[in-house]
């Protein structure tokens, strides 16, 4: 047997101790920097949880997959949302009213007991609102130097910025939202609608409402280095930085 002895055997125990700890280091666990999570796989509900409240109401005949496309037959009031939970990301989505332009919704940093109306905070699609935040259950956001949670209140209306660019009943229209560090920004068909910071909850699911008539969507994705979950749903905390791939300064107000 050989023994190996000062200096020399010192160093190759350091360096085979180094290597298999750096052969146990992984990545968290969902964080992809610099790709495309799609969130819709544009065939069925995989990673996805269709809520109805009221009993009774088949849930295929609310939420359904038709040529492509993400139907919605608008009632009764529910969801449909992520299994996993998201921070600080570029969500990208589509959406059109197949019939007379209603009532819809996408919740951010939604969580808690299924409910239809949860702790959130919601971007708007009502059809002439879209860009409007609405927070549900205490939820806060700041806006213009004003926090605007309020309790007491089941919902608080912050209106859009910019007039309308929404597009009529039968095209597609564009939801670009992006969330960082509490900050939230709102862009509808390329056009700066709304934002806040200090967003409390900062992270949850996100869901796409159920709520007035007929609407469609598809192309549902996140973009991000910072979007990240674990097989659990657990959320992992981290701050982006200045360099992110998920920027809020591109976006041009008009």
């Amino acid at each position: 047997m050989m023994r190996m002895t000062g200096k020399a055997g010192l160093g190759i125990v350091v360096c085979v101790a180094l290597a298999g700890l750096l052969g146990c280091q992984s990545k968290p666990e969902g964080k992809l920097p610099g790709k495309r999570i799609q969130l819709w796989n544009g065939k069925d509900f995989a990673g996805w949880t269709r809520f109805v409240a009221e009993p009774g109401v088949e849930v295929n005949d609310v939420w359904s997959v038709r040529n492509g496309v993400l139907y919605c037959s608008g009632q009764p009031n529910g969801y449909i949302r992520t299994q996993n939970r998201y921070e600080n990301y570029h969500l990208h989505l589509e959406w059109r009213w197949p019939e007379t332009p209603t009532n819809s919704g996408v919740l951010l940093h939604a969580g808690g007991q299924d409910q239809v109306w949860p702790v959130c905070i919601e971007c708007q699609l009502k059809a002439g609102s879209a860009g409007d935040f609405v927070l549900m259950g205490g939820a806060a956001l700041t806006v213009a130097g004003t926090e605007r949670r309020n309790p007491a209140e089941k919902f608080v209306v912050i209106k859009k910025r910019a007039v309308s660019g929404e597009k009529r009943a039968g095209l597609w229209n564009t939801y670009d939202i992006y969330c960082r560090d509490g900050a939230i920004r709102c862009v509808v068909n390329g056009i700066f609608q709304n934002e806040g910071t200090k967003a409390d909850p900062t992270s949850g699911w996100i869901c796409l409402q159920s709520e007035g008539g007929p609407v469609e969507f598809r192309n549902i994705y996140l973009q991000s280095n910072e979007a990240k979950t674990d097989r659990t749903g657990r959320t992992s905390r981290t701050r982006a930085p200045a360099s992110s791939g998920l920027s809020l300064d591109p976006l041009t107000r008009r």
